[in-house]
């Protein structure tokens, strides 16, 4: 059950870099807000991996620690609100605190405040589209309609 229910997850959560994450970044990039456009395939990473492939395998993970997280919710609305503030808050920590120390970029965006809204709203909408996902993958995969 529970296997079943992290490669779900993955799977929403793989999706949901592939629709809402792209989207928004399409959306910002076209505005100028944000540098990168989406969907770029330029190499990442010492294994040298397509940005977008590594975006989608690091949002399959965080599809199955929104999955796992949310499964006991009763509510459909929680869980997706729990999924969009996970993604906001979680997978943007994450990022800052984490991620941006190992690649020896500094934490936090730098602190500046021009730049540190763009993680909150990018990962929030990849946690809202995880969020929406997930029910209709469940009820496909599991046969229901």
């Amino acid at each position: 059950m529970i296997l079943r229910r992290a490669a779900i997850g993955f799977l929403a959560g793989l999706l949901a870099v592939l629709t809402f994450h792209q989207a928004t970044i399409g959306i910002l990039n076209a505005y100028g807000l944000v540098g990168s456009p989406p969907f770029r395939i330029a190499a990442v990473g010492p294994l040298e991996i397509p940005a977008i492939l590594n975006a989608a395998f690091w949002g399959g993970v965080w599809g199955i620690v929104i999955a796992l997280l949310t499964d006991a919710m009763r509510s459909e609305r929680g869980r997706v609100v729990a999924a969009m503030l996970m993604g906001a808050i979680g997978a943007t920590a994450v990022g800052w605190f984490v991620v941006a120390p190992l690649k020896g970029q500094p934490v936090a965006q730098g602190w500046n405040l021009v730049a540190m809204w763009r993680a909150p709203l990018i990962n929030g909408v990849f946690g809202l589209g995880v969020g929406l996902i997930l029910p209709g993958l469940t009820a496909l995969l599991s046969g229901r309609r």
